[in-house]
């Protein structure tokens, strides 16, 4: 019988809203998503959202559920609204009216704790974090260093001197408010509401409010002795993915084996940019989140992750090839390609979390895969933005093949990985960056979501595809490109593969 999952996204980016439809949508699995939601700053209506939820849950098998934009309509929305903590509860009552609807719903939740980026901008925070954003991050390390005694009081009062308070207080009443939405959810799974939670923690560092966060958060889970029902880990955009990778392996009552295959042993200890957890760590809750489980032996696995960290410190994508000894020597990618074509031969699924790089995929390392043969013959590939969004998108490429095999659709998804985590993320992003003076534009207004950037984009990743994609290109077909938040950040892209199984 064909199962209805219900999605309600974290926002409308693709990577959000069309990813997780496009990669698990199959004859026996039917994905409902909301059809309007918001655009970046503006959230969606919420009272719609609520609407849309008990309309479609009432006969649904599952749920996977964006607290975020049931509460504030968006992502970008949680940290600019302006609700009360009171208010948001009243949004949140909604789970309790779904489960007691339809008590067989299964629902998977995810919220995110609030980031703090360490740059000035108010692309995607309040509009004072254009003159005060590393201030106040700053001003966030400071105190939760001075809070454990390893930071002097003059550095915290200097720096508070420097940010007006006003805007100081309004950002950390907001993340008081957040914050004590991040407990009630814990409340909800603890009283039965919600089945799992996971708190990703997104662009997170070791110290500041962000942190401070998750340790209250934290705290919280522990006290209430649930940390086998919720999970926190970095990452965000990839959460949907996961969750839907883990309903799927619940609804079918499997746990698939997952073998972790390492270029460099050594990236196990490293901190991946924007990430506070060692990427070791992550793997583990990553895996874990899937509905998956770890195991220490290839022979015994059902799924082969492989992973492309450096040794030590990450670079950006933009940077590449980044020529040091973490990149260079101490992490060995002839033999893992040597290992990812054996393990093909025979007959094993290989996904590839290419996070050798942030904010982009490798492209020597797409060479490789292109002059063996093997782009068309792994089950998965994944290299954008974090170390985290590519992890979750590999696993749930992975358990998805395990489950369905190499679909059209699965195919197409693949391709779409090497178009856009590389082709774009990697080389066109940068290209057309350095050029958008000449259009009266820049990287985060470009004054458009289709016209005269998208049409270039294309053009790009068509020269792209045909260099470094050359032994499946002829299957490719690049149908559409668009900018969703008419930015330089992300690129929306439809492509078509004629995939014979």
């Amino acid at each position: 019988m064909k199962k209805k999952i219900v999605l309600l996204p974290l926002d409308e980016r693709p990577c959000n809203y069309i990813f997780p439809n496009r990669l698990f949508a199959h004859d026996d699995i039917d994905i409902v998503l909301p059809k309007s939601l918001g655009n970046k700053k503006q959230p969606a209506d919420v009272g719609k959202i609520a609407e849309f939820l008990k309309t479609e849950c009432r006969n649904a098998d599952g749920l996977v559920l964006s607290v975020d934009m049931m509460l504030y309509g968006g992502l970008i929305p949680s940290r600019i609204h302006y609700a009360q903590a009171d208010e948001l509860k009243e949004l949140a009552a909604l789970v309790k009216t779904l489960k007691k609807e339809n008590p067989r719903l299964l629902i998977y939740a995810f919220q995110v704790i609030m980031r703090c980026p360490d740059y000035s901008s108010d692309d995607e925070e309040p509009d004072y974090y254009e003159t005060y954003g590393k201030m106040i991050h700053k001003a966030g390390d400071v105190i939760h260093r001075n809070r454990l005694g390893i930071c002097d009081g003059e550095d915290l009062k200097n720096i508070l001197s420097q940010i007006d308070r006003e805007k100081l207080n309004d950002y950390v009443s907001r993340r008081e408010c957040n914050r004590e939405c991040n407990y009630l959810m814990i409340d909800y799974v603890k009283q039965g509401w919600l089945d799992s939670l996971v708190i990703p923690q997104d662009d997170s560092a070791a110290y500041g409010y962000a942190a401070m966060d998750q340790e209250a958060v934290r705290i919280k889970i522990a006290e209430e002795g649930l940390m086998d029902r919720i999970l926190m880990y970095p990452g965000a955009d990839e959460v949907a993915m996961t969750l839907l990778s883990r309903m799927v392996n619940t609804i079918y009552k499997k746990k698939p084996k997952v073998y972790v295959k390492y270029a460099s042993e050594a990236s196990k200890a490293i901190l991946p940019l924007y990430e506070g957890n060692s990427l070791e760590t992550t793997i583990k809750y990553q895996i874990l989140s899937a509905g998956c489980q770890l195991t220490d032996s290839y022979e015994n696995s059902d799924i082969i992750l492989a992973v492309t960290a450096p040794s030590d410190k990450m670079s950006e994508a933009e940077a590449q090839p980044f020529i040091s000894k973490g990149y260079c020597v101490e992490r060995n990618i002839p033999e893992l390609i040597d290992f990812i074509k054996t393990r093909i031969a025979e007959g094993r699924i290989v996904t590839i979390a290419d996070n050798a790089y942030a904010n982009g995929g490798e492209l020597q390392l797409i060479q490789l895969l292109n002059q063996n043969r093997l782009l068309d013959k792994v089950a998965g590939y994944a290299g954008w933005n974090t170390s985290a969004n590519t992890l979750g998108t590999a696993i749930a490429e992975g358990v998805d093949c395990w489950h369905y095999g190499k679909t059209a659709g699965h195919m197409r998804f693949l391709a779409e990985r090497y178009i856009e985590d590389v082709g774009y993320c990697s080389v066109v992003r940068k290209n057309i960056t350095s050029d958008l003076y000449k259009y009266g534009m820049n990287y985060f207004d470009i004054k458009e979501r289709d016209g005269v950037i998208s049409k270039r984009v294309k053009e790009e990743l068509q020269l792209y595809m045909e260099s470094y994609l050359s032994s499946i290109n002829a299957a490719i077909s690049l149908d559409k490109v668009w900018m969703p938040w008419s930015r330089m950040f992300e690129v929306g892209i439809d492509a078509s593969y004629s995939y014979n199984q």
